[in-house]
């Protein structure tokens, strides 16, 4: 948030404020999924697996590459801090800066989520989402961003002057990978990476930039679907905040239990080719 300016406005302000802006990155080169292709397949899905992502906690499981993952909201309005890993690499991870960079803010059907440098390339695609329909609302909201980082018991001891909460997403989802993986809890909080927000509203105001939440929209029966590229793993937490519709790190907030199912499709989308590596060269100009 930046203060009151000090300085003087030059002559010239309103022509430089009024500067046409520039995409950063024009997407219309970017290699697209046939979507069609993996929507054909939906019809014919076979559970293989469920998992529960406790109240407050959170938890892991792996998705093969070619098979469908689906985040859903089961008891009540609920939000989840996610990340994903190439389950065979666990370097490789989802980079939400360059994800929201190529796709916007938020996230929705169609849209690719790419893993971390040297690796920058499509992990998921997202095939369905039940909260398509909520858009942006007039404040500048929407659903599932990738510009939150994760509420985190380090921001909390900062803002509370001293605080020691351990049930922040960063927390929970260090202590469900370092049980996943068997890795000490210092080395896991390593691999935590700033998250997919499942189902929570945010945005930034307007006249101060802030990043802000609002209620989530999301009821019992919505659900974010993912097809895998590669072979994934999952973690994820139900955020202490609940639907963050007043505060994160809270154990007050009323909570939910998060449901994730794998499925298994019938046969691979036609044309599919799992995404490779990223082609540059590594040799930075020498």
């Amino acid at each position: 948030m930046k203060p009151s300016p000090i300085t003087q406005p030059p002559e010239d302000a309103a022509r430089r404020k009024a500067i046409t802006p520039v995409i950063c990155y024009p997407v219309e080169t970017l290699p697209r999924p046939d979507l069609a292709a993996y929507r054909a397949l939906r019809d014919n899905l076979t559970l293989v697996d469920r998992v529960t992502v406790p109240p407050r906690d959170a938890a892991c499981w792996t998705v093969p590459s070619g098979h469908f993952c689906r985040i859903l909201c089961r008891d009540g309005a609920q939000v989840g801090d996610l990340n994903l890993f190439n389950a065979d690499n666990l370097n490789e991870r989802l980079y939400t800066g360059k994800t929201r960079a190529l796709n916007g803010t938020h996230v929705g059907f169609g849209d690719q989520l790419f893993s971390n440098f040297p690796y920058l390339r499509p992990i998921a695609t997202i095939t369905h989402d039940t909260l398509d329909w909520y858009g942006f609302d007039a404040f500048g909201g929407s659903v599932h961003d990738v510009i939150g980082t994760r509420c985190d018991p380090y921001t909390h001891n900062l803002l509370s002057h001293g605080g020691q909460y351990h049930h922040c997403c960063h927390s929970n989802l260090t202590r469900a990978f370092a049980e996943k993986t068997g890795k000490p809890l210092a080395e896991a909080e390593t691999y935590i990476h700033d998250v997919l927000n499942v189902f929570m509203c945010t945005g930034f105001t307007r006249d101060t930039g802030q990043y802000f939440m609002k209620a989530s929209p999301v009821r019992p029966g919505d659900y974010l679907e993912f097809f895998a590229e590669i072979d994934l793993l999952g973690c994820m937490s139900a955020c202490p905040g609940g639907d963050c519709s007043a505060e994160h790190s809270s154990d007050t907030a009323a909570c939910y239990p998060l449901e994730v199912e794998i499925y298994k499709a019938a046969d691979l989308p036609s044309g599919w080719i799992a995404p490779s590596v990223n082609g540059y060269d590594r040799t930075h100009g020498v």
